[in-house]
């Protein structure tokens, strides 16, 4: 007799979920690794177990693929994709995309158009901490991803981040939007009735393929025009991804434009959604965001005369970002926890059955799920559900990889990620620059940001945060807003390199005051009604009272021989 999976519900649950979609599919995940629910259409099949992902990803992979279903609910964004397409479709594109990610070329390229946009990132954030601004990183980091990879796939300077540029701007809303609308497209069994008759959200996304389709079509005339105007071909800069498919393909356009579409989802939003969750995982882990800042540090070998941005990203070398192993693990952890792709479906072409012993039947869809996976006891341990970077080094302090069909965030097998380590050098190039020379702090710790339904985890709307520059003054400054909380004022203390410890009472004790400046070399103390000045002399205080920057700003100057005299205070 077959053996099936139990059944967990059906996809009328999933819709009545759908804002806490991934949640739900983990409690289920914690009852059954494997499970069914039940569809008016086809089975559906999830799972968490890894040795059913590695059967589904590696040993019988060609029983698994994205099939006609998958295919049918992507095809009006992403098209005959690689994202998209089986067999020999989706060798031939594999091929080139391989070939295109192993060159030299294609590595400095990028890693120079990374640094240059993690330098604009760096000067918004360096004004923001100056002028005491919260910044919305989620917005940030979609302009600069999608600054990052107009460039690298386009050859176009999209410039989102120096601001609004048109086309460019409406050509990234609609494809945000449009990642949405698709992905809705796997719960909402109405979708294709919704779409003959041009109403509801299929409405919506036909308007906004529209705007991505117009923007892209232009881009690719552009590109096949500058080529075939050019009579020697080592004058055109070939160094973008485009140019590279136009040589290969210049006649299909619908070719091109699918190949890019699929290119910008694999290189825009998963970079964005990762470094958003990663600095918002750091600022509930202060401890980790120091000791990331730490390594940054140790490894660029950063003195004190580093004052700006452009100053301590000329600093990183491909040597340095290598020494970065506990910045790695941090990343990875929160890949782990909030994994890009969050469900990955694919379709069962002929009755199987997993190792686990139970059956599937041709035409299933059969889901791992990397966000559930990343959850799991039985998978992790006890401390699954905790942010722990230290799990992933080995005893040497080295980054030790897990077996790919647990950590599944780069699939595995055959359809392994192409972009993993262009993923990780663009994660690591931005997370050195900002960390190195920021640190981050909620704007409210209390609120907890939820992830939109859509192909990726985005987080769904702003993610504000408030920015402290490590390098606006000399060595061991900081600058505070007068509000902050004792654990801040702590961490920064901590962070200037004192060795003895200062309790949380003395720096709130220091919050109530309107000013607070504490020097090497501590000897006279002048007290003001405004607040309290310790400096070198009374003709000291007194300048600085008279120079105007007693602005309710609070400057902590901490030398780490003075750990005695900050502890009295």
């Amino acid at each position: 007799m077959k053996k099936y999976h139990p059944t967990a519900g059906t996809v009328f649950d999933l819709l009545m979920n759908l804002d806490r979609l991934h949640h739900y599919m983990t409690d289920l995940a914690e009852k059954y690794k494997t499970y069914r629910l039940i569809n008016l259409f086809h089975g559906e099949v999830h799972t968490s177990d890894p040795a059913n992902v590695e059967y589904i990803l590696k040993t019988n992979f060609k029983n698994y693929g994205k099939g006609k279903h998958n295919h049918s609910v992507m095809e009006d964004l992403l098209g005959d994709g690689i994202f998209t397409v089986d067999g020999e479709l989706w060798r031939q594109q594999r091929k080139v995309a391989s070939n295109e990610f192993s060159t030299k070329v294609l590595r400095d390229f990028s890693s120079k158009i990374f640094m240059e946009n993690a330098i604009k990132l760096g000067n918004i954030m360096s004004k923001a901490a100056n002028s005491k601004q919260i910044l919305d990183i989620n917005d940030l980091f979609m302009k600069a991803t999608m600054d990052s990879i107009f460039k690298v796939g386009f050859g176009i300077n999209l410039d989102n981040l120096s601001g609004p540029s048109g086309e460019g701007v409406r050509f990234s809303r609609a494809f945000d939007e449009a990642n949405t609308l698709v992905f809705r497209r796997f719960v909402d069994i109405t979708w294709k009735i919704k779409k003959f008759l041009n109403i509801g959200s299929e409405a919506v996304l036909k308007k906004n393929m529209k705007v991505i389709d117009e923007f892209i079509y232009k881009v690719i005339q552009i590109k096949i025009e500058q080529m075939h105007n050019l009579k020697d071909e080592f004058l055109f800069n070939r160094d973008d991804v485009l140019s590279r498919f136009v040589q290969i393909n210049d006649r299909d356009p619908k070719y091109l434009r699918d190949i890019i579409l699929n290119f910008v989802l694999a290189g825009k939003d998963p970079i964005a959604i990762t470094m958003c969750w990663f600095i918002y995982m750091l600022c509930k882990h202060p401890e980790v965001q120091e000791e990331v800042a730490k390594e940054i540090k140790e490894a660029t070998n950063t003195l004190e005369e580093v004052t700006n941005v452009a100053d301590f990203a000329a600093r990183l070398s491909d040597e340095a970002l290598e020494k970065m192993q506990y910045l790695h693990a941090a990343l990875t952890e929160t890949i782990r926890l909030y994994p890009a792709l969050p469900v990955d479906p694919k379709i069962c072409f002929s009755d199987d059955v997993l190792p686990d012993g139970c059956n599937v039947k041709k035409g299933d869809v059969v889901a791992y799920m990397p966000y559930a996976m990343g959850k799991m006891k039985f998978i992790w341990g006890d401390d699954a559900p905790e942010f722990k970077p230290r799990r992933w080094l080995d005893h040497n302090g080295r980054f030790h990889p897990e077996n790919p069909f647990k950590f599944t965030a780069f699939q595995a097998g055959p359809r392994t990620c192409l972009g993993r380590e262009f993923a990780y050098r663009q994660l690591k190039i931005f997370s050195s620059v900002l960390l190195g020379c920021f640190m981050f702090k909620l704007s409210d710790e209390t609120k907890i940001p939820k992830y939109k339904i859509s192909i990726n985890l985005h987080i769904d709307g702003p993610l504000p945060v408030r920015v402290f520059s490590r390098f606006p003054y000399p060595r061991n400054t900081f600058l505070l807003w007068q509000d902050q909380s004792p654990e801040v004022v702590a961490m920064l203390i901590t962070s200037s390199g004192l060795t003895t410890s200062i309790s949380l009472g003395k720096p709130a004790q220091m919050e109530s005051r309107k000013t607070v400046l504490v020097t090497s070399g501590l000897s006279k103390v002048a007290i003001d009604p405004k607040g309290f000045i310790g400096i070198r002399s009374v003709a000291d205080a007194v300048e600085y009272l008279h120079s105007g920057k007693t602005n309710g700003n609070v400057v902590v100057c901490i030398d780490p021989s003075f750990s005695q005299q900050m502890a009295k205070l």
